[in-house]
């Protein structure tokens, strides 16, 4: 079995109706998860040219969770259940 890394993207206020979704989802995805991840706030991003804010908005990148799966296309389908915001993106955590 395989580590991916499922990046969320999108912010919104959470109301009762969302973190039920992701309770719902966190639940049906259990016996797979290695790590829930943990939600993120606005951030910095920081390059050559200086550093700028990053805010909370629907291009955000707002959290992440770290599953097993047989295949990239297995993570897919778990990561099409996620209640997202804006989009999702799988990328496999490779071995070093």
């Amino acid at each position: 079995m395989k580590k991916y890394v499922i990046f969320h993207y999108g912010f919104e206020t959470p109301t009762q109706q969302i973190m039920d979704a992701w309770n719902k989802w966190f639940a049906s995805i259990g016996d797979k998860i290695v790590d829930p991840g943990s939600p993120l706030g606005p951030g910095r991003e920081i390059s050559r040219l200086g550093t700028k804010d990053l805010p909370m908005g629907s291009e955000s990148l707002t959290g992440y969770t770290v599953i097993n799966a047989d295949s990239i296309d297995a993570a897919e389908e778990i990561a099409k259940g996620c209640p997202m915001i804006t989009s999702v993106r799988v990328y496999e955590a490779m071995s070093m």
